[in-house]
């Protein structure tokens, strides 16, 4: 994990959007979402029915 005050101003342009990716983010944001039949909106019955691929871990267990 980085420390928010050990980025110097160098590493921190560096992982900055470019503005072309700023472009592209901006006009993605803007597109419709658009749902066919190999992937259909989710409802809440189906949303009920997915299963984690990672379960959460049992804390207890974990020390």
């Amino acid at each position: 994990m980085v420390n928010i005050s050990e980025i110097t101003p160098d590493l921190a342009k560096e992982l900055a959007f470019s503005e072309e990716e700023l472009k592209e983010l901006e006009i993605a944001r803007k597109k419709e979402i658009v749902f066919d039949e190999e992937c259909p909106e989710t409802t809440p019955e189906r949303a009920l029915k997915f299963k984690r691929v990672n379960p959460p871990r049992d804390v207890k267990r974990a020390l």
